[in-house]
């Protein structure tokens, strides 16, 4: 499978500062499960359409949800973007954009990201 998604030692050298620390019993490896958790919602997928290659889907979709909670990728997305510096401008799409009756208690359950402190679309 060509079409997988991984990431180079640099760019997870960059971003593993931001994982949260391992209690207990050491966590899969986040070298192929963080893939996989980017694979899935990049892709539209379920969880359990997740190649194999990742692990198992249960563990993705776990190790997604614990860390949203924990606010992991919010971070991760601040630092990054914050290293890119002042974009140009900023696109949207609409017609890509779809919402799930569902998707109103996301915010209740800490796994809507963080609204940034950036000027608001007029």
């Amino acid at each position: 499978m060509s079409d997988l998604l991984w990431l180079s030692d640099r760019r997870m050298a960059v971003i593993e500062p931001f994982f949260p620390l391992a209690h207990g019993v050491p966590r899969v490896d986040d070298r192929r499960v963080l893939p996989g958790i980017v694979f899935v919602i990049r892709n539209g997928l379920r969880w359990c359409d997740a190649p194999s290659a990742y692990g198992p889907h249960k563990t993705l979709y776990n190790r997604f949800v614990r860390w949203s909670r924990l606010r992991v990728f919010d971070r991760i997305f601040a630092a990054l973007a914050g290293q890119a510096g002042e974009p140009d401008g900023i696109m949207i799409d609409s017609t890509h954009l779809k919402a799930h009756r569902t998707a109103a208690s996301l915010l209740k359950k800490g796994m809507f990201p963080a609204v940034s402190g950036g000027p608001r679309a007029a």
